[in-house]
């Protein structure tokens, strides 16, 4: 997801973006809103800077949203995949300023891989709509293991296709990763996906046992943070009150884009609309 950044001037990495950013030619609307400088500087970052190889893997990463149209996800579309809570994004930043995604692999609801990856797609879009206005452009991912089993990790197919959509798709976007009382036999999952992932995305990840949470201490206000992380926060995830949230989200998401959808009702039966 990411890759091993070489040493550039601001100068001569702003002339870079630039480069790229003139390569861009017959972009849609929606294309000229995701191509941002920050985008951009992401793609270079991912390549090593090299604006030819940035350009190729944007283009590819610009196809697949075309097709896939990642953007128009809203909640209703995943609220099946989100029912336990293996996947929501928290109410609180880490220490820098990051967003972060709270994943429970072990609360695995479903068996379909295009549901699963369509979840996952939908938070990353959130979060990148929604970053906060403190100039931060990644994420942290608190991952939970309670009651993971290796019947309830995905397959390597899917492993592979999701490592895939996100070092090509959304490169540079993960800033660490936090696999929290991982159980012994995901040494062995963790073996499988590792060769799947670039060396500096595995460097992102770090393991953390309840046994010493100095880590987590370090890179959050553990007042925020779920009891089950050893947090102070009592909060639990409640599906039918976080899809509201989500729905309003996705009204401002829709503006972002500029997308018009007929209304729709809300889980506490008021309509919701594109229209002010």
């Amino acid at each position: 997801m990411a890759s091993e950044e070489c040493c550039l001037a601001a100068a001569d990495q702003d002339a870079k973006v630039s480069e790229l950013a003139n390569r861009l030619t017959g972009l849609s609307d929606r294309e000229s809103k995701y191509c941002t400088d920050s985008c951009l500087r992401k793609f270079l970052r991912a390549r090593n800077w090299s604006v030819r190889k940035a350009e190729k893997m944007l283009k590819e990463a610009l196809s697949w949203r075309a097709s896939y149209k990642p953007e128009e996800i809203r909640w209703g579309d995943v609220a099946r995949e989100s029912e336990t809570g293996k996947l929501y994004k928290a109410n609180y930043l880490d220490k820098l300023g990051r967003p972060v995604l709270v994943m429970r692999p072990g609360a695995q609801n479903t068996s379909a891989p295009a549901g699963q990856i369509k979840q996952l797609v939908y938070f990353m879009e959130n979060v990148i709509v929604n970053l906060p206005p403190n100039g931060q452009d990644q994420m942290v991912w608190l991952i939970d293991f309670n009651g993971w089993s290796i019947f309830k990790s995905p397959s390597v197919k899917t492993a592979k296709d999701i490592a895939y959509i996100l070092q090509n798709f959304y490169p540079e976007w993960l800033g660490l990763a936090v696999l929290y009382n991982p159980p012994y036999i995901f040494e062995t999952f963790w073996v499988v996906i590792k060769p799947f992932l670039h060396p500096s995305t595995c460097k992102k990840v770090k393991f953390v046992y309840s046994s010493n949470l100095k880590l987590l201490h370090d890179i959050f206000d553990m007042s925020k943070v779920e009891t089950a992380f050893g947090g102070g926060s009592s909060s639990n995830f409640n599906c039918h009150d976080y899809g509201k949230v989500m729905q309003q989200d996705d009204l401002r998401i829709d503006s972002y884009w500029g997308i018009q959808r007929p209304e729709i009702e809300s889980p506490d039966n008021s309509s919701l609309s594109t229209e002010d």
